[in-house]
């Protein structure tokens, strides 16, 4: 089959790349004729685990190519992807300029019968756009599709071969019998291809965002209650994750979600809502607890330094929202490193694929270390913001020998508090005693 994907971000550069693993002819199509370059030099912009290996093999065998020609790329496919970013506008709601302009390019460029499928996350609502959109430009027959993503970054070409599940909302079998075809090499495990009605597909994947970022914020919360009681999170955790009504997934205490999905998509569903004359006051708390969750980390330096940070050292390990991404969007790191500046720290901070990210984020306002144990030379405390593996088991003499004070504060619970001040450690994390 031949496809087009439009765009090359996570889900665009994955989605290509893994059609072409099993045998498809993909031309992926970008605007950005530098990231297109960058790609056909056989590098990628982006940090994503097996992504390189797929795309460099698939190059190579001439089933994976790149473009800024949307209109040449259209014509010589019989499905086209969407998978442009919907960011968030400024009152919340996901922006669909990029979406309905590349519905608009298709919509010239038809030249025969095309599945058009939208695979960005959109609000309920967007086929049904996108299809009035081409429909204006083009007097070919068409179907517009929908097929959201449920993919992690860090783990998004595993997702992809290997999904939990595939969602398809089509009008009609024509479509939705291709979409299935499509999709068989990777659902021969058993996982099931759900075939609904767009709308509902498009708000399953909000729906499942919403729901992991609500049990994120719930645990946090119960966390802060631990706190206040001397209680301890992860008993709590591992006695909720045992009923199987509920199970383990996401009840990780911490420092916050961020990330391209669950910020966005939570604020998008609070405000497509409202357009019905819905409040959805459940991830309004949701949002809000997130919030304050980034910066709660902050008090505990001030009860350990204190507010006045004027010369201290101050180590961050962790700057990617989560392990196995180099993405800074929205991430915790941020709102923690401008308020330790804020009280007069001098922030040095590593991670281990988001230190070129780092820098467009801070400049020369933080210092940038080589590795973990660099980053701790004279520091008064280490902050730790994410659980990359190889903060897990670190050197603690070595880490002891290079603090100024052997003072951590774990925002993402990845040590044991008894053995921390068993090693010496003045030891601060979430939700623990």
């Amino acid at each position: 089959m031949k496809i087009a994907v439009i765009g090359t971000g996570y889900v665009g550069l994955v989605a290509g790349a893994c059609f072409a693993e099993t045998g498809h002819d993909v031309i992926c199509v970008d605007k950005d004729s530098a990231k297109i370059r960058t790609l056909n030099r056989g590098r990628i912009p982006i940090f994503e685990p097996g992504l390189e290996e797929i795309v460099r093999r698939n190059r190579q065998r001439k089933r994976l190519a790149f473009t800024t020609s949307l209109p040449g790329a259209v014509r010589r496919s019989d499905v086209v992807f969407i998978a442009v970013g919907t960011p968030t506008g400024e009152d919340g709601s996901a922006d669909l300029k990029y979406v309905l302009a590349a519905a608009d390019e298709i919509g010239r460029a038809m030249n025969g019968y095309k599945v058009i499928v939208d695979k960005s996350t959109v609000p309920a609502g967007t086929a049904e756009l996108v299809e009035q959109t081409i429909a204006r430009r083009t007097k070919h027959p068409f179907s517009v599709v929908s097929n959201p993503e449920f993919l992690k970054e860090g783990a998004a070409v595993e997702d992809f071969l290997k999904p939990d599940r595939v969602v398809i909302g089509a009008k009609d079998e024509q479509a939705a019998e291709l979409m299935r075809e499509l999709y068989r090499p990777f659902t021969r495990t058993g996982a099931p291809i759900m075939v609904m009605d767009p709308v509902s597909a498009e708000l399953s994947k909000y729906a499942a965002n919403a729901m992991l970022a609500t049990r994120i914020s719930f645990m946090n919360e119960f966390a802060n209650i631990c706190e206040a009681f001397g209680g301890d999170i992860d008993q709590v955790r591992r006695a909720i994750g045992a009923d199987r009504r509920i199970g383990p997934a996401f009840l990780f205490a911490g420092c916050g979600y961020g990330g391209s999905c669950f910020p966005k998509d939570v604020r998008a569903v609070i405000r497509f809502s409202a357009e019905r004359n819905y409040r959805f006051r459940i991830l309004e708390a949701v949002e809000r607890v997130n919030e304050a969750q980034k910066v709660r980390l902050l008090r505990r330096v001030d009860q350990l330094l204190g507010r006045r940070l004027s010369g201290r050292r101050i180590a961050v390990w962790g700057l990617a929202f989560k392990p196995r991404t180099d993405d800074m969007r929205e991430a915790p790191s941020i709102p923690i490193i401008r308020g330790l500046l804020d009280r007069g720290a001098k922030v040095r901070a590593f991670d281990p694929e988001a230190m070129e990210t780092a820098r467009a984020v801070f400049g020369r306002r933080i210092g940038y270390a080589a590795d973990a144990y660099d980053a701790l030379r004279r520091a008064d405390a280490l902050v730790i913001v994410t659980e990359w593996n190889e903060f897990r088991e670190p050197d603690f003499e070595r880490m002891q020998k290079m603090m100024k004070t052997p003072i951590v504060i774990d925002g993402r619970n990845i040590y044991e508090p008894e053995r921390m001040r068993e090693l010496g450690f003045t030891y601060a994390s979430v939700g623990r005693p």
